[in-house]
């Protein structure tokens, strides 16, 4: 029997998260993992109970012209890694020493926020250039690695 390794399993639930995302630019998952079991998911978009970009006539970054990997907190939405944490907070699960999976490399807000959460590694699929957050990376004990994408046969990991 062939099985998936645990990094392909938690980056495919990554990835399937990532289609709840309301975000008009980039849908992106999370999973926090600990011990091999999921503690909590998130993705990108509005907070819980408010109404979504496209409810509102659009995308307010767009409307700004406002580039990819800037001004940050223009936006409605909470990054996919932030709610996961949220998430794990708001229901009473402990991330210390947790991984996180993400369809894409953490932000800086979202790097500094999985440290101090205590969240030792971080795995994603799709790179995202943020110099602050690489700095953050290389000060800091986190662990950070990327998948290996094929893009014809899906992602590649060795198999458990």
């Amino acid at each position: 029997m062939i099985r998936k390794s645990k990094d392909v399993y938690f980056s495919e639930i990554a990835d399937l998260v990532s289609t709840r995302s309301t975000c008009l630019r980039n849908h992106v998952g999370a999973v926090i993992v600990k011990d091999g079991q999921i503690l909590s998911t998130g993705y990108n978009g509005a907070p819980k109970g408010l109404p979504h970009c496209d409810e509102l006539g659009g995308c307010l970054r767009e409307r700004l012209g406002v580039k990819s990997g800037e001004r940050h907190e223009l936006c409605r939405g909470l990054h996919a890694e932030q709610n996961a944490i949220i998430q794990a907070a708001y229901h009473g699960v402990s991330v210390k020493d947790a991984k996180i999976y993400c369809t894409t490399r953490a932000c800086s807000i979202c790097t500094k926020m999985i440290i101090n959460a205590g969240i030792t590694e971080v795995i994603f699929i799709e790179e995202y250039r943020d110099e602050l957050a690489m700095e953050l990376v290389e000060q800091s004990e986190l662990v950070v690695r990327q998948l290996e994408i094929d893009r014809k046969h899906g992602i590649n990991s060795p198999q458990e």
